[in-house]
C-alpha cells in the first residue's frame, strides 16, 4: 500500500508551521507567560494609581505578544523568496517502508523507522525527521488521501510517535 500526493507550500503554510513550532516550545510559552505577567503587574500598578506604569507594562506586554509572530512572518517571507526547494512542487510517496520525496531530479528518502514523529493539526500534517525539522503537508492538499495516509502511519508507527486528528 502506498499514498502519493503533490505539495505546493505557501507562505501561509510555512508561517503556520513556524507558529506551531514556536508556541509548542519553551520560548513561545515563556513569551505568553511574560506578557501575562506584564498585564498583571500593569493592572496592579493601575489599581495603585500609577497610570504611567500601567501604560508601560501594558505596552511591554503587547510588544512581547506581537514580536514573535511578526518576526516569524518576516522570516517566512525571506525564506520563501530565497529557497527554491520550498517554492516548487514536492511529490510525496508514503510506502510501508519509507517516505519518498522528489522534486525534479532530486530525491530523498526517510525510512519510517527513522521518523521522529507525525503530528496532524487542523491545517497541516507534519512529518518530523528530528525534533526541529519536518516535512510540511497542508491537509487541504492531501484531500481524500488523508485517511489512507493516517491508516498507513497508524499501522507503521507506534502510538507515542504519532498524533493524528480526524
Amino acid at each position: 500500500m502506498s499514498v502519493e500526493f503533490d505539495v505546493n507550500l505557501t507562505e501561509k503554510d510555512l508561517y503556520r508551521f513556524n507558529i506551531y513550532q514556536t508556541y509548542h516550545g519553551s520560548s513561545g510559552i515563556m513569551s505568553i507567560l511574560i506578557a501575562l505577567l506584564m498585564f498583571v503587574i500593569g493592572g496592579v500598578s493601575g489599581y495603585k494609581g500609577s497610570i504611567g506604569y500601567l501604560a508601560l507594562y501594558i505596552a511591554v506586554g503587547v510588544v512581547v505578544l506581537i514580536y514573535i509572530p511578526a518576526s516569524l512572518k518576516l522570516r517566512v517571507k525571506q525564506i520563501m523568496k530565497t529557497n527554491e526547494v520550498l517554492a516548487n512542487t514536492l511529490h510525496f510517496c508514503l510506502t510501508e517502508e519509507a517516505l519518498l520525496v522528489t522534486q525534479g531530479e532530486e530525491k530523498g528518502e526517510l525510512p519510517l523507522d527513522m521518523v521522529y514523529k507525525v503530528v496532524a493539526t487542523k491545517y497541516q500534517v507534519l512529518i518530523y525527521s528530528n525534533r526541529i525539522n519536518a516535512y510540511i503537508i497542508p491537509r487541504e492538499q492531501l484531500g481524500g488521501k488523508y485517511e489512507p495516509f493516517c491508516e498507513l502511519i497508524r499501522a507503521k508507527l507506534p502510538s507515542y510517535r504519532r498524533k493524528l486528528g480526524r
